[in-house]
């Protein structure tokens, strides 16, 4: 997968030109956000989740976890993690570079409210040295989520520390 297919994807939405390719690796939160030099928060990481007719791509800020009981709640199934071997093929993407621009059809993304804290969030562009920086409302139209969710934890009480 390239970013190249990112940017002819976000041509649409004016976005392609605004996607940075970095000489290091930003496949976790933390290189990401070192990469970028802003605090691992801000990263948009997607989780990418399996379901019956494909994938579930929750894109939550850098801190937060999947709350398995919230999950539940929300989709009326347990959390299941997508194993390296499917994701390339449920998401379109490998591990280290998943997005939630340009997916299959079988995978649908949300958006955690563990972003909306946050001006802009950088989410990854198909590879594991990408990133574009979006506000919320950029990153739900152009990543076409079905909307936003309450599905993650860990990040509340980063905040109240912080």
């Amino acid at each position: 997968m390239s970013t190249a297919r990112v940017r002819e994807y976000l041509k649409q939405f004016g976005k392609d030109g605004r996607v940075q390719e970095f000489e290091v690796s930003s496949a976790t939160v933390e290189l990401a956000a070192e990469a970028l030099g802003v605090e691992p928060a801000r990263i948009a990481k997607t989780i990418s989740l399996k379901d019956e007719s494909g994938c579930i791509l929750i894109v939550a800020a850098g801190d937060g976890k999947i709350d398995n009981s919230a999950f539940k709640r929300h989709f009326g199934m347990k959390a299941r993690m997508l194993v390296p071997e499917e994701t390339e093929e449920l998401t379109g993407y490998r591990v280290g570079g998943i997005c939630p621009f340009d997916n299959p059809d079988g995978a649908k993304v949300y958006l955690d409210e563990s972003l909306r804290r946050f001006q802009t969030v950088f989410p990854a562009c198909g590879t594991s040295n990408s990133a574009i920086e979006l506000t919320c409302d950029e990153l739900l139209e152009c990543s076409r989520a079905q909307g936003w969710v309450d599905v993650c934890k860990g990040w509340r009480e980063q905040t109240a520390e912080g």
